[in-house]
């Protein structure tokens, strides 16, 4: 599937602009934003789409101010990424109907895998906790998760996420504080177990 966003991306490019360039760093690029977009969009079809936009919106930004004025596109690319999925995740509707499963059936799940054995169990326990970090992240404000989604999956500095959702350093730490907070809270039965 990125395969060919990729290359019809990379072919209107060449139509336009009459170089390779685009195409091959597109081409270098596209794995990181898309990985960016699914853990920020939680949704592959919608990364998929995030990941087209960001790569469109940069081509015609490149049209307008030339390539030559880029510093790092790696961060300048990412900027964009982020700000088209918090754009998306602002507008989507359908947030609304994503909810988490009922207590007991999260229990009984959880009761059903043995936390110890390797195998298909464990393979199925590990599934049911990153839908749980899915589920809890979609509780999370869009800045919030931008903020998480640079920092521990993207490994970015403090810095470099105060830059690209150009905020202040200190507003960065301030969300990455409540979002750890958070987390801690929605995801405190994995833990300390099942007593709160």
């Amino acid at each position: 599937m990125m395969g060919a966003m990729a290359e019809r991306l990379a072919v209107r490019a060449e139509s336009l602009v009459g170089t390779r360039e685009f195409g091959s760093w597109m081409a270098s690029e596209q794995k990181r934003v898309f990985l960016l977009c699914l853990r920020m969009l939680q949704d592959q079809e919608e990364a998929d789409s995030a990941t087209q936009d960001t790569f469109l919106k940069a081509f015609l930004a490149l049209q307008k101010a030339g390539a030559s004025e880029l510093e790092e596109p790696g961060k300048w690319i990412i900027r964009i990424a982020v700000n088209t999925c918090l754009d998306r995740l602002r507008s989507r509707k359908w947030q609304f109907w994503r909810r988490r499963p009922a207590q007991e059936e999260e229990v009984a799940i959880l009761e059903a895998a043995p936390a110890g054995e390797p195998g298909a169990e464990a393979q199925l326990f590990a599934r049911q906790i990153q839908g749980r970090l899915a589920r809890a992240l979609d509780k999370l404000s869009t800045r919030q998760r931008a903020v998480f989604t640079l920092r521990h999956y993207e490994g970015c500095s403090l810095e470099e996420i105060a830059g690209i959702l150009d905020l202040g350093i200190g507003t960065v730490k301030m969300h990455l504080f409540r979002t750890m907070k958070k987390l801690r809270l929605e995801l405190h039965d994995l833990y300390f177990g099942r007593s709160r």
